[in-house]
């Protein structure tokens, strides 16, 4: 064999062993991007939330599915509790992602709904000056809050706390105090006299929608001429429009970038010109708004305001956040997700009752899915800050 021979032999195996090379070095590429992609998907905080609701939908799809529970009737009941828990557990995850807690949130309800009630029936206020009145009162002790927790620097957990046996105990009081009982009912009735309650806060949205859908049979029609199902109820929508504003405000706006700087390190975000202590008071006013908003939608549809509304309300929408996705220890939480476990919650709840199973169960169920979602959490963190 000659040199020429030799030189192309050794050029031939040198072009093959760079393709075989460069193919091996595209294999691992793709290896490298489809692990980064799957790490991406782990890490985001509403995974869990996500896949809890795909699997509790796919129990109660095999357990209660010919029950009615999917029916449109039956979204719309769990839908709606869903949605109730949905508006709390927004600025719940707003509030975790920040580093702080509000214990005050079941209290609150209560207490705004008293406030809705209270000058209506018995000071012959109209309506809608006493919402205004609830919105306003429950934002201010919501500022008040936040400035003792930053006045003080005491855990928010002990400052709200003490407001959640305050606000029970002054709801307690004033509904005795002036109407001699604890229950307070006609305020649906006046609602409905309101353009602005029946608009807002009272009913369903959408009527000629599913009146039009009725009458071209997509929606069962009743003999009266309405649909079964009239509308989506007011405290869906609202929810809605609440999770898009604060999935929108910590994805795409500054306010949201420092939501989660002062949760991650509240110093070194001081450090960088975040103003910290707005931030955080300021997310206490949400919450304080997000429950007051619970309550005016209760009390115009139920029709009455009790004291003890709310009860343990305020666990119910840390148990959403944190199946969310949100750490108690903060800089870290999806809007998204806490909807997604508010929407467990009532698919749970209400579903519970479409099966044979006893409704005890539910926070057996509760806890567990809790639990659960801390400990995936957890892991996730761990594996995610290990890998850089």
């Amino acid at each position: 064999m000659g040199v020429v021979d030799h030189f192309h032999l050794g050029s031939r195996k040198h072009h093959d062993a760079a393709q075989e090379s460069a193919a091996a070095s595209s294999t691992a590429d793709e290896r490298v991007r489809r692990e980064s992609w799957f790490k991406h998907l782990l890490s985001r905080p509403e995974f869990a939330a996500l896949a809890g609701t795909v699997m509790v939908f796919i129990v109660f799809a095999l357990g209660a599915g010919n029950s009615g529970m999917f029916n449109l009737d039956g979204i719309m009941n769990w839908s709606q509790v869903a949605a109730y828990l949905g508006l709390l557990s927004v600025g719940a995850c707003l509030l975790m992602i920040a580093g702080e807690f509000d214990l005050s949130i079941g209290s609150m309800i209560g207490f705004a709904g008293m406030m809705v009630a209270l000058p209506t029936m018995y000071f012959h206020w109209p309506i809608e000056l006493s919402i205004v009145f609830a919105f306003v009162g429950s934002m201010a002790l919501g500022a008040l809050n936040g400035y003792l927790v930053m006045r003080t620097r005491l855990p928010s957990f002990i400052v709200t706390l003490a407001f959640l046996f305050i606000l029970r105990g002054l709801t307690l009081a004033l509904s005795v105090m002036f109407a001699d009982r604890t229950i307070i009912s006609g305020v649906g009735d006046v609602a409905a006299q309101s353009w602005f309650a029946h608009a807002f806060f009272q009913g369903v949205a959408f009527h000629g929608v599913f009146k039009w859908l009725a009458h071209v049979g997509l929606v069962k029609l009743l003999d009266n001429g309405e649909p079964l199902v009239p509308g989506v109820p007011k405290v869906i929508v609202w929810w809605f429009l609440l999770a898009a504003v604060g999935a929108f405000t910590l994805a795409k706006t500054r306010f949201g970038n420092w939501i989660f700087a002062v949760g991650g390190d509240a110093n070194a975000a001081k450090n960088v010109g975040v103003p910290v202590k707005r931030v955080k008071i300021s997310l206490f006013v949400l919450t304080a708004f997000c429950s007051c908003l619970f309550a005016v939608l209760q009390v115009c549809d139920i029709g009455s305001a009790a004291a003890d509304r709310g009860l343990q309300k305020e666990f119910e929408a840390i148990i959403a956040a944190v199946i969310g996705g949100s750490l108690l220890t903060g800089g870290y939480g999806s809007v998204i997700g806490a909807s997604f476990g508010a929407l467990i919650f009532g698919v749970v709840q209400i579903g519970i009752t479409y099966t044979n199973i006893d409704s005890d169960w539910f926070r057996v169920f509760l806890g567990v899915m809790l639990l659960f979602a801390v400990l995936f959490n957890h892991y996730v963190r761990s594996r995610v800050a290990a890998s850089r």
